[in-house]
C-alpha cells in the first residue's frame, strides 16, 4: 500500500475532481468528527462531575420564626451530625447565602431584611444516608426543615450529558458513512472514466485485482492526506478554544484532556479504512460490470 506500483498507478489519473473532491471532503468531514468526539468526550466528563458532585452534596432549607431560626438550625446540625453516612454539615453564612442570590437580585439584596430561609450544607459519605429516614426525622425534630438530596437535579442533567455523549458518538459514525459514501462515488467516477483503459489493460493482460489495487490505493491515500489536514486543524481549533474556569459555561470546556488527546489521532487511519473498503467495494462491482 506504501510503496505501490508506478505502472499501475498510471492506471488511475493523479488530477482532476475526484482527486481533489476525495482529499477536500476527508479534510472537511475529520475536522467535524474531531469536534464531535470532542463533544462526547467533554459530555462524558461533564456527566461524571455532576454525578459525583451532586450524588455527595445535599441541603436542608430551614423555614422559621426569626425567634426561632436560630434554635432549629442548632437541633438541625446535631441531628446531621448524629445521622449514619453524614461527612459533614455546616450553616451557611449571610454573605455566603448573598453570594448565591447574587446573581438572581443583584449584589445590593438586603438578606438580612429578607425572610431568607437558612441554607445547611451537607456532605455524604461513600456509602450515604438513608434519605427517607432522615426527612422522617427532620419532620419530626425541626418542623420548619426540609432536606432536598438534589435528586430531581441530579438525574435530568447526568441524562442530557449522557446524551450529548451518545449525540457525538453517533455524529462521529455518521461521519464515517458519509466519506464511505463520497469516496465510493469518486471512485465510481474514476474507474467509469478510464473504461476504455481498463479495457486495454485487460487486452495486455493485466487482471482485476492488479487494476483495483491501483485505484484502492490511490484513493486510500488520497483520504488518508485529507483526514490528516482536516485533524491537524480540529485539534488546533479545539486546542485554541477557551480554557475552562470556575464560573465557565459548558462550552467553554469543550476539549481533550489528558490521554483524550490520543484519541484525535485514530482519525486519519480510520477514514484510511473507511475509504479502503469502500474503494475496494466499488471497484469490485464496477469491474464486474465492465467485464
Amino acid at each position: 500500500m506504501l510503496q505501490g506500483d508506478r505502472a499501475s498507478d498510471r492506471v488511475v489519473p493523479p488530477t482532476g475532481f475526484t482527486a481533489r473532491l476525495t482529499v477536500f471532503v476527508s479534510a472537511a468531514m475529520a475536522f467535524l468528527a474531531v469536534f464531535a468526539l470532542a463533544l462526547s468526550l467533554a459530555a462524558g466528563r461533564l456527566a461524571t462531575t455532576w454525578g459525583d458532585e451532586l450524588a455527595r452534596a445535599s441541603t436542608v432549607r430551614i423555614s422559621a420564626p426569626e425567634g426561632q431560626m436560630a434554635a432549629q438550625t442548632s437541633a438541625a446540625l446535631r441531628l446531621l451530625q448524629q445521622t449514619p453516612g453524614v461527612d459533614s454539615a455546616r450553616a451557611l453564612s449571610e454573605a455566603e447565602q448573598r453570594a448565591l442570590l447574587e446573581p438572581w437580585f443583584g449584589p445590593d439584596l438586603p438578606v438580612d431584611q429578607l425572610p431568607v430561609p437558612q441554607l445547611i450544607e451537607v456532605t455524604e459519605t461513600a456509602d450515604g444516608y438513608d434519605a427517607a429516614g432522615l426527612r422522617l426525622r427532620l419532620q419530626a425534630e425541626v418542623p420548619g426543615a426540609v432536606l432536598d438530596d438534589h435528586a430531581r437535579w441530579r438525574r435530568p442533567l447526568v441524562a442530557a450529558a449522557a446524551r450529548l455523549k451518545l449525540m457525538g458518538w453517533v455524529s462521529a459514525i455518521l461521519i464515517a458513512g458519509a466519506v464511505g459514501a463520497m469516496v465510493t462515488l469518486a471512485a465510481n467516477a474514476a474507474l467509469a472514466a478510464n473504461a476504455q483503459v481498463i479495457a486495454v489493460l485487460r487486452l495486455v493482460g493485466a487482471t482485476d485485482a492488479y487494476i483495483s489495487r491501483a485505484f484502492v490505493r490511490r484513493f486510500t491515500l488520497r483520504a488518508l492526506t485529507g483526514s490528516g489536514i482536516g485533524t491537524f486543524v480540529g485539534v488546533l481549533a479545539v486546542f485554541l478554544l477557551p480554557a475552562s474556569g470556575e464560573t465557565a459555561g459548558f462550552l467553554t470546556g469543550l476539549g481533550f484532556k489528558g490521554w483524550h488527546w490520543v484519541v484525535p489521532l485514530l482519525v486519519p487511519p480510520l477514514a484510511s479504512a473507511v475509504a479502503f473498503a469502500a474503494t475496494v467495494v466499488a471497484a469490485r462491482r464496477v469491474l464486474g460490470d465492465l467485464s
